[in-house]
């Protein structure tokens, strides 16, 4: 018996599930006990081998504090005309990056910078390594 793999879009809202969860700070358990489910069943959604129905989407969004759209954002369409991904969204390299730990530490500390000059000063030095690592990769 074979096993069906997970649609691409059950992955990726999961992931941004995952992700939004993370930035919070909460856990599968607290998660899985605020939508009366299991944390194994979160674990579930947030890898996309179980689906996630539209009552369920809103009452996550809720508890995570986003709109519905941010678990679809920049995600893949489901139609062939756009080639997978919805037009002027972010690349998904950039959710991949936020679904990291490292991502996610980073995004974290960077927001809670106050003084937007630092925090541009740090944009241009992460710039500067980037371009010194890999100079032909601009």
């Amino acid at each position: 018996m074979s096993t069906k793999a997970p649609n691409p879009v059950d992955r990726y809202v999961g992931s941004r599930v995952r992700m939004r969860r993370i930035m919070l700070g909460m856990s599968q358990e607290k998660l899985g006990e605020a939508l009366g489910l299991t944390f194994q069943q979160v674990q579930k959604y947030e890898k996309g081998t179980n689906r996630v129905g539209a009552s369920r989407i809103q009452q996550i969004s809720e508890i995570l504090q986003v709109p519905v759209s941010f678990l679809f954002e920049g995600g893949p369409s489901g139609t062939a005309a756009t080639g997978g991904f919805s037009e002027g969204t972010s690349p998904a390299y950039v959710s991949d990056f936020l679904a990291t730990s490292e991502g996610l530490a980073l995004t974290r500390a960077f927001t809670r910078i106050a003084d937007v000059k630092l925090r541009r000063s740090i944009v241009e030095l992460v710039e500067q390594i980037a371009t010194r690592e890999a100079p032909d990769k601009r």
